[in-house]
């Protein structure tokens, strides 16, 4: 299954499933463009999969039946995946789409997904750090939102200290 640099294709990720059952799926499908030298660059933000963000330069492995399945991260695009729980209304479509506006007044993208009340957000490195960390704390311990990091850089840590 040859593809053609530049297309869209999907890109599967397998995940290990803790005892809790998280998280719910064991392989999670992300879209990437094919850059047509056995690498993709990602072009969603993941849901689940931990240690990989938009942007990022991942090498695929084709399997007998052509599908591409992600292997080691060739280059970091240096955007980090956060993931919030949506707590308010029941993670509600209104109060998942008041949250990525929120964030994306300080430079985020992002998505909800209405199954699990979730936002995946995607900060990118000239997004207002400082700011989104102290917004992400002051939500949790509101009760707003419970926070995952997905995937993090080093220039996210340095911005708890700030």
């Amino acid at each position: 299954m040859m593809s053609i640099s530049g297309e869209h294709v999907k890109v599967h990720f397998r995940m290990d499933v803790d005892e809790d059952g998280w998280p719910p799926v064991s392989v999670e499908s992300l879209w990437a463009v094919d850059l047509g030298d056995g690498t993709v660059r990602l072009d969603n933000t993941p849901w689940f999969v931990r240690g990989v963000s938009s942007d990022d330069i991942i090498r695929v492995d084709l399997d007998g039946e052509g599908v591409r399945w992600a292997g080691e991260t060739v280059e970091s695009a240096e955007h980090c995946t956060i993931r919030l729980i949506v707590l308010k209304d029941s993670g509600s479509a209104a109060a998942r789409q008041s949250v990525l506006e929120t964030f994306h007044r300080l430079g985020t993208t992002g998505e909800g997904i209405e199954r699990f009340g979730m936002v995946a957000l995607d900060v990118p490195p000239g997004a207002d750090l400082p700011q989104i960390r102290k917004l992400l704390e002051h939500g949790e311990s509101e009760g707003r939102w419970q926070c995952e990091e997905g995937c993090v850089t080093a220039a996210w840590r340095a911005a708890a200290t700030a």
